[in-house]
């Protein structure tokens, strides 16, 4: 047998014992991450590259939460494996969706907690999403209401208002992230939070909580007392 049949007949061994594993419930997270990688690149030893990436994003969750555009960077990585890590991304963000779609959204503080990182954590633009609820708080919508930049982003109270009336939505969450970690609500946060609950009153619709994600902490300003 050739060398380069020994090494096909090792790295097919070796992914074999690495899918068992998984069934196993025995792999440690940088195996999981060669695991995934072996089904984006099939003929290649991906067991150097997994550590490499593992080491530099600290956890799998950084490297499947960052823009394509960055993926495609590291060396090893090209623009197919960066949309299989997305498509994992993706599912796992919808399976937290389906979760707060099911049942109350406060049901589950940690589901709703997860889901709301998941969607926010290591963007580099500030978004600003709608949760639109019903009367059971169950969420009918997340509405991504605009996209900024590094540090700002618009938000348009009369357009929240208009949707959750032609939603009939009963209770409103406000999310946003800042893309520097450890910078928790701004001035501007703050107003826009009590003006959109002065004009919710009269409609009888609820503002709920404003959720703002910076780094891996998630704050509430209910929890911080200006709402």
């Amino acid at each position: 047998m050739t060398n380069k049949q020994d090494d096909l007949s090792f790295r097919c061994g070796h992914r074999a014992r690495l899918r068992q594993k998984f069934l196993d419930g025995q792999l440690t997270d940088t195996e999981i991450l060669e695991l995934l990688l072996t089904y984006a690149i099939p003929r290649r030893d991906v067991y150097v590259l997994a550590k490499r990436l593992y080491k530099k994003y600290k956890n799998i969750h950084n490297l499947l939460s960052s823009p394509v555009d960055l993926l495609v960077k590291n060396d090893g990585i090209k623009e197919s494996t960066a949309i299989l890590f997305k498509i994992v991304y993706y599912l796992t963000t919808l399976e937290y969706k389906v979760a707060l779609d099911s049942a109350p959204i406060f049901y589950n503080q940690e589901k709703l907690e997860n889901y709301c990182k998941l969607l926010l954590c290591n963007k580099s633009k500030e978004e600003f999403h709608v949760l639109y609820l019903d009367a059971q708080f169950k969420l009918i919508e997340d509405q991504l209401h605009s996209t900024g930049t590094v540090d700002w982003t618009a938000v348009y109270i009369r357009e929240i208002v208009r949707h959750a009336l032609n939603l009939n939505a009963r209770g409103i969450v406000l999310l946003h992230n800042h893309p520097t970690p450890g910078t928790t609500f701004s001035t501007q946060d703050i107003a826009i939070t009590t003006e959109l609950e002065k004009s919710c009153i009269p409609l009888k619709i609820k503002l709920y909580d404003h959720f703002l994600i910076s780094g891996d902490t998630m704050y509430s300003a209910r929890n911080m007392h200006f709402l």
